[in-house]
């Protein structure tokens, strides 16, 4: 069986599965001044400037044969907090469109719960402070877990502030802001001033509001495109508040009901959780969903590889279908290097796991001496220029063999997706 057709076949919709009608809309995409799916795809110059980047090979060769080709949206390619992080706020309509309009397949929004219970986007409970401008709004400031306070010479500036710190109706009047934060601050108005050299504030001047569980998920049925929310882990005890019924199995159903609330297939929904009780309750709890439910996983940040690798055969024994590791854990160099599968990779796929894989662009320049930092950590050895994104995503296709890749710039795991006919 070829790749592609494997690939295809593994998220396509089943073919008993007839679509569910679309549940009252709420206008969230008309609203935003987008409505239906997006009939061309746009790349912009990244991908042709890393092929550019390449040393000579018959992979670069192939890759500039694609340079003419009309591309198409692809499940490949899986938007990472929207998918125009690199540029646009993450978690907002603009990342969202952005990346769909690069041709991301499967769109993500990583939940999380408010003070009054509602399900919001933001990528963790409490990263209020780095992508928002609470900070600089006083009565909003000082109802965070941790207050903004200024560098004084021998200590950073500091904030922690989270969602569930407020209501749903005081999270509304923040604006969206790239992600980072100046240490070094004396005022909060400095402590926004954080955002990464490689990335940008061109496109993060509007305000954008956080995105509801509810609105992301019109927006991406009105685009037609398929759904990856991630439950994000809370950082608070849980129930919340303590003594209350909110328990973990309570979010974790409340995330599966806004979507049967949007009438949406679960063929289309692709639910995700570094937390193992969250898979599991989904397994038990709400199969259909769970046919495709990812347990990412981080473990070997923590602890020994060979444990990660082990731990696979409880995962499958369990009847987790898709894995999600972090780039590094699927690759390695070989002698002559070469970009080839690790041992995670080869067990998982010998215990007939799927494997999606997270994220691409999100490591900044690979040819100043980082050798592209953690996302590279396992192939910095063979890594020498920007053009080894391709190499990487090359080997994550042809030799691991991954149902898709999160992506926080969509138009690179497009770009190749189209050029390898990874297009369903």
């Amino acid at each position: 069986m070829s790749l592609k057709f494997a690939v295809c076949m593994a998220l396509a919709v089943p073919a008993f599965a007839a679509p569910w009608p679309k549940g009252p809309s709420h206008g969230h995409g008309k609203a935003h001044g987008h409505s239906g799916a997006i009939k061309r795809i746009h790349l912009d110059p990244r991908p042709f400037w890393l092929i550019e980047q390449m040393e000579d090979s018959p992979l670069k060769k192939k890759l500039e044969s694609c340079t003419e080709m009309e591309m198409k949206p692809s499940a490949w390619s899986i938007s990472h907090r929207g998918g125009g992080t690199l540029q646009f706020p993450e978690e907002t309509y603009e990342s969202i469109m952005a990346g769909s309009r690069m041709g991301a397949g499967i769109q993500e929004c990583d939940v999380v719960f408010t003070k009054d219970r509602s399900l919001v986007c933001r990528h963790a409970m409490c990263d209020l402070h780095t992508t928002t401008n609470v900070v600089t709004i006083p009565a909003l400031n000082a109802k965070c877990t941790t207050p903004f306070t200024p560098a004084n010479g021998t200590h950073p500036a500091t904030a922690n502030c989270c969602t569930s710190d407020f209501s749903l109706a005081e999270l509304r009047t923040l604006c969206s802001k790239m992600d980072g934060a100046n240490e070094n601050a004396t005022t909060p108005e400095e402590y926004l001033d954080g955002t990464p050299k490689f990335r940008t504030d061109l496109y993060a001047k509007t305000c954008s509001p956080i995105l509801t569980l509810r609105e992301y998920i019109d927006i991406v049925d009105d685009l037609g495109l398929k759904f990856t929310p991630e439950l994000k882990t809370p950082e608070v005890p849980m129930p919340f508040p303590p003594g209350s019924d909110y328990t973990q199995e309570k979010y974790a159903q409340q995330m599966i009901d806004e979507f049967k609330a949007a009438r949406i297939h679960p063929s289309r929904v692709y639910v995700q959780s570094f937390l193992y009780a969250d898979v599991l309750y989904w397994l038990k709890a709400e199969p259909a969903f769970a046919r495709q439910a990812v347990l990412l996983d981080e473990s070997a940040d923590f602890g020994p590889f060979e444990d990660s690798v082990a731990n696979l055969t409880r995962y499958a024994q369990d009847g987790v279908k898709i894995i999600a590791p972090p780039l590094p854990y699927l690759v390695t160099s070989n002698a002559t290097g070469d970009i080839v599968p690790s041992a995670y990779a080869i067990r998982a796929k010998q215990l007939g796991m799927e494997i999606i894989t997270w994220s691409l662009e999100r490591s900044g320049w690979l040819a100043d001496g980082s050798k592209g930092g953690y996302y590279y950590a396992t192939i910095g050895n063979v890594t020498r220029n920007e053009g080894d994104v391709f190499r990487l995503l090359h080997a994550l296709a042809q030799e691991v063999g991954v149902l898709g890749v999160f992506s926080d710039w969509s138009s690179t795991v497009t770009y190749y997706a189209n050029c390898f006919g990874l297009v369903f």
